[in-house]
């Protein structure tokens, strides 16, 4: 059983997208397709750094195709939200 505090709460999702939001995090200043390369690149470092922290590379594979999986569908799902708003 989780118990949140509202604080707690908003503080957490301010942190998150100050690292996972393309539009908050620093890279917010690139093109769109610069920030999508360079996301996609940091996807596949975390998850080489992630695979040798648990000590197998059998599962690499696997996972920088899932990071790269949830970022092609967030940048599309993003990029579709933003052109029903104009």
């Amino acid at each position: 059983m989780y118990i949140y505090l509202k604080g707690e709460k908003i503080m957490f999702k301010e942190t998150y997208a100050s690292i996972m939001s393309s539009n908050a995090n620093p890279l917010r200043h690139l093109p769109k397709m610069v920030r999508f390369q360079f996301m996609t690149t940091l996807a596949f470092m975390w998850s080489f750094i992630f695979t040798m922290w648990i000590g197998s590379m059998a599962f690499f594979g696997p996972s920088a195709i899932a990071h790269l999986l949830v970022l092609i569908g967030v940048f599309f799902t993003a990029d579709i939200f933003h052109k029903a708003e104009k």
